[in-house]
């Protein structure tokens, strides 16, 4: 009996899951080719590709050149971390959103920033520091530098109305992030926009995200105590 025809890459991929997970090709064996599967699926060999190409990103794949693609041996688990909206965060808590902006400029970033974003020193971006509530009590201090140059409608946006993480999500795509998750004492600027005591113990979110090689976005996010985390791998 001939199988249905495969015409979309997920249902593709889908299929060479399933032959992953059920060990129809055991870890470390050689799978058929993008032609062979192809012709096997009734699909386009782009299609195939497409498939393989997300498998081999999330680590069950390894594809070499003139090597073929195997089945990976240990294959890495990655987790899954969306960008959230802070307002969609504090409202699935059941509480009142609200965000007040404390600061912001157009200005040079410093030389640390400039390091990190691998920007000239004299780069114009827009700085923010702002304020996110839950319920009228601090939920999260964020501390923003926006290339401007990579998001030029961000001058036009009334803050009073939305908050640039939101935005920003909502209108700006990117290509790949970075993300470091660490614990840190409260700095007394943050503990007083926190309402917490100087040296407390707070989650902080560092999170830099990219068009290509074009920074858009460095964001220090730091929540007040008793924030948890979850995601899902």
């Amino acid at each position: 009996m001939t199988a249905p025809a495969l015409q979309s890459w997920q249902s593709v991929q889908a299929e060479v899951m399933r032959r992953i997970n059920e060990r129809v090709w055991l870890p470390g064996a050689i799978i058929p080719n993008e032609a062979e599967l192809a012709a096997e699926f009734g699909c386009a060999r782009a299609t195939v590709n497409r498939a393989l190409r997300d498998l081999a990103e999330k680590g069950l794949l390894d594809r070499r050149r003139k090597a073929g693609t195997r089945v990976t041996v240990n294959p890495v688990r990655k987790a899954i971390l969306d960008i959230p909206i802070t307002r969609h965060e504090v409202e699935r808590r059941g509480a009142v959103y609200r965000h007040a902006l404390i600061e912001q400029q157009r200005t040079s970033p410093p030389p640390v920033v400039a390091g990190w974003l691998n920007l000239a020193p004299d780069t114009e971006m827009l700085h923010q520091r702002a304020l996110h509530l839950a319920d009228s009590q601090p939920f999260l201090y964020e501390d923003r530098w926006i290339n401007i140059a990579e998001a030029p409608q961000i001058l036009d946006v009334d803050f009073d109305t939305i908050s640039a993480n939101e935005w920003l999500v909502q209108n700006v795509g990117f290509t790949k992030g970075d993300l470091t998750l660490s614990a840190a004492n409260a700095d007394p600027v943050e503990a007083e926009l926190l309402a917490t005591q100087e040296g407390a113990a707070l989650f902080v979110v560092d999170r830099t995200t990219w068009n290509g090689a074009a920074p858009i976005t460095q964001v220090r996010l730091a929540y007040a105590p008793g924030f948890r985390m979850q995601t899902t791998i």
